[in-house]
């Protein structure tokens, strides 16, 4: 059986607890097993939730085994398979999730749909190989430059396409039906401080922070109907990042060690249970401070403030045209 949480530890009846109760909740990316995606639809499942939409595309197993795991523990769920970059795909479960959501759209969805790099060196040379021909060196280079801008943009489709077409599908019919949505969008600290390696990731989760502020211009009158906030979080042991889990080099200049799920759902919980209007366009950080023995948890918000400087050689010398 593909799935290996505690559900236990992830019942929060302090400091947030409540956040989920009574909502239609439906979170991308939540059917890998040990994923931050699976550990928010547990939260969201043990913590009152009305109904829970376990997304997946190609996780069907874990995704299942979740959902079973909610059903034996008394909360309300169910299974929905979607490639997030197919927009076909994606725009045919919409009837699916409607019909198991009691005829209504989620009023909570959480994007958390994304992927990671092997990493490779951006922008750099491969380096030399002892007694290689300059033909196989081209071949290798040849190689590498198309499988690794291939995962790349692989990493990018699924966070910002994927991203981009939820939101779409979801806030148009909020809009529709007027029935309030909120939005959560699931980004990284690598979006504020790049790491080496994987470009791809990085970029993605920075374009994810613009999302919230395009979606209120497109909306116009109607964004008081739709809220949305990202979420910056740092290293969370997944199954994704459990190869650096004992290497501080990677992750130790954020935190003293690694989240464990239950964690990082208990803090995004947290979060959630302040007013809507509140996280409405902000972007949030999770911030980790303490030991290994003992971490503690803290939120603060990120400004992305735009600054104009006036360049003096052009201010000086303006390029002036007569009609």
């Amino acid at each position: 059986m593909a799935y290996t949480a505690e559900y236990e530890s992830f019942r929060f009846p302090l400091n947030g607890g409540n956040a989920f109760a009574g909502k239609r909740v439906l979170i991308t990316g939540s059917g890998k097993d040990r994923g931050i995606g699976q550990a928010l639809a547990l939260a969201a499942g043990a913590n009152g939730a009305e109904v829970v939409g376990v997304h997946f595309n190609r996780s069907y197993r874990d995704g299942f085994d979740l959902v079973d795991a909610l059903h034996k523990h008394g909360a309300k769920a169910f299974a929905m398979q979607a490639d997030v970059n197919n927009t076909r795909d994606l725009w045919a479960s919409r009837s699916h999730v409607i019909e198991h959501m009691g005829g209504k759209g989620p009023d909570l969805i959480i994007c958390n749909s994304g992927l990671t790099e092997g990493g490779y060196r951006f922008g750099r040379a491969l380096p030399e190989v002892e007694n290689e021909s300059r033909a196989e060196r081209r071949a290798r280079v040849r190689r590498d430059f198309i499988e690794n801008l291939a995962e790349s943009s692989l990493v990018m489709n699924t966070k910002i396409d994927g991203f981009v077409a939820m939101t779409h599908l979801w806030a148009g019919e909020a809009v529709y039906h007027k029935q309030p949505l909120q939005l959560l969008y699931i980004s990284s600290m690598q979006a504020i401080e790049p790491g080496v390696a994987v470009p791809g990731y990085v970029i993605a989760n920075w374009a994810v922070l613009r999302l919230p502020e395009v979606l209120r211009v497109n909306l116009g009158r109607s964004a008081d109907m739709v809220s949305a906030a990202c979420l910056m979080l740092p290293f969370v042991r997944t199954g994704m990042t459990q190869e650096y889990a004992d290497n501080p080099k990677v992750f130790g200049r954020w935190q003293p060690r690694m989240l464990e799920p239950f964690e990082a759902a208990h803090s995004v919980t947290q979060l959630l249970s302040r007013p809507a209007d509140e996280l409405n366009l902000g972007n949030f950080k999770l911030g980790v401070e303490g030991t290994e023995q003992e971490v503690k948890l803290t939120w603060s918000k990120v400004n992305l403030e735009r600054r104009d400087e006036d360049l003096s050689w052009s201010k000086e010398t303006p390029l002036t045209y007569k009609s």
